[in-house]
């Protein structure tokens, strides 16, 4: 509990730019408006459009607020602070069903372009995991990337777990196919597959993906699968940009929202599971291991309002 406890402190610091962003504002709209009408609306909506929340994910919360506001007959527009983080909390729910693999045996790709700290997240993953009592292999299929490798053996060294690589260059579906064996081998619960994510050749991309993902229906088609991709919060609208891409290229199941401590864009996250109907699963608040944790729509949305 007390990793959850600290967690939540960094969350609320880390959200620190992005409550200024949209926060501040609304308080304000609440104290400054005498009654609830299309104006009242408006502001609200304007603001979280300026705070990454995106048009749709917008909409939709507006639309609830303003039924909540019907239905509990209120006229005060201070009283409707807790039903627009209610109404933001409905919105971005994930259900429990969210991490089904990890309670089945199962094959997790993680894909994202470089720099937005997807090998860390793998690393931290499988520390994650590991800690829940899973036995984890880690392949490092990005072999595109020199030293994608060598900063996944390190963080592999960290968890306490096995990493399956392959020659700088190496064909990624050999080092899928040599992990799966292995997981078999050492009876793996999760095997973690760091792949590269080179979004400017999306066709190259397409392929090896493609290719991976035959060779586990193939080889191991009794594994779960699950693909996570790794977005960089810091980049707001791009980063749903991003998701968008990777959808057209592969079957995603999960975010990975990574870097939320230092950006005013935060609100990105309720974005991108409402544009996309893909759940954000795990986000990141800074280096350690212990900073990437399951996203919770309650704690997210209560630490970006400073809900105690």
């Amino acid at each position: 509990m007390e990793e959850k406890k600290g967690f939540f402190r960094r969350l609320v610091e880390g959200l620190t730019k992005t409550r200024d962003n949209i926060v501040s504002g609304i308080d304000s709209i609440f104290n400054g408006f005498s009654s609830i009408d299309d104006d009242f609306y408006e502001e609200i909506e304007e603001i979280l459009v300026m705070g990454d929340l995106g048009i749709n994910a917008t909409t939709s919360i507006i639309e609830d607020l303003k039924k909540k506001v019907k239905e509990q007959n209120i006229k005060d527009p201070s009283e409707c602070k807790k039903l627009l983080i209610q109404s933001i909390k409905d919105e971005m729910d994930v259900g429990e069903t969210a991490y089904e693999f990890e309670n089945r045996k199962s094959v997790v790709l993680v894909i994202g372009v470089n720099g937005v700290g997807k090998t860390t997240s793998v690393g931290k993953l499988a520390g994650k995991l590991t800690d829940q009592g899973k036995k984890v292999v880690l392949a490092a299929a990005d072999t595109f990337r020199a030293a994608a490798g060598e900063q996944l053996s390190e963080w592999a060294r960290r968890a306490g777990v096995d990493m399956i690589g392959g020659q700088e260059g190496s064909d990624p579906g050999s080092v899928v196919y040599d992990a799966i064996a292995a997981a078999k081998a050492r009876n793996a619960d999760v095997l973690l597959c760091d792949t590269a994510g080179r979004l400017h050749n999306k066709k190259n991309l397409m392929n090896e993906l493609g290719k991976i993902n035959r060779i586990i229906d193939r080889e191991y088609p009794e594994a779960y699968k699950e693909t996570l991709v790794v977005l960089d919060g810091t980049t707001g609208q791009n980063a749903l940009a991003q998701a968008r891409e990777f959808e057209e290229v592969t079957d995603i199941t999960g975010i990975i929202l990574t870097k939320l401590d230092g950006t005013a864009k935060g609100g990105i996250a309720v974005a991108i599971h409402s544009e996309l109907g893909i759940p954000v699963k795990y986000i990141g608040v800074g280096e350690t291991i212990d900073d990437l944790q399951k996203f919770d729509a309650d704690e997210f949305v209560n630490a970006l309002f400073d809900v105690k």
